[in-house]
């Protein structure tokens, strides 16, 4: 299979900005590939720009986590800048998978806004607590 120059430049580019994220973060492979549940090989694909995310879906999972835009991604020429800067979010890879957690349960994705300032320990007494209380109502 060939592959267009088109792509193999979008790769390059998904690549570096992908490391540059994971260095601002202090983060490895290994705690992206758990935050996104997926294979650490997969998360080490995309930063030697073997590959990138099959679907926009994916690449937009990764653009929230570091919360930045698609664009910053995927367009050369685009800068972090006050509409698309990096910014603190979890910086422990366990929080942010918790955090993961709280947003893609629908019954727990209404206390995602909140828990950004709640500790690690705080957010699993939450998420016990809903567990918990659902259980019970089963």
């Amino acid at each position: 299979m060939v592959i267009s120059e088109k792509t193999l430049k979008a790769r390059k580019l998904f690549s570096r900005r992908l490391r540059e994220l994971l260095e601002s973060r202090d983060m490895n492979q290994n705690d992206l590939a758990k935050v996104l549940h997926v294979s650490e090989s997969t998360v080490g694909k995309w930063t030697l720009g073997k590959s990138m995310p099959r679907t926009m879906g994916g690449i937009q999972q990764i653009a929230d986590f570091f919360n930045v835009g698609k664009s910053y991604l995927l367009e050369e020429g685009t800068a972090l800048d006050d509409s698309n800067q990096v910014r603190p979010y979890y910086f422990d890879p366990e929080v942010a998978a918790i955090a993961n957690e709280l947003k893609e349960n629908p019954d727990m994705r209404i206390l995602f806004d909140a828990s950004r300032k709640l500790s690690k320990q705080d957010m699993k007494t939450v998420i016990n607590m809903i567990k918990a209380i659902t259980d019970k109502e089963e």
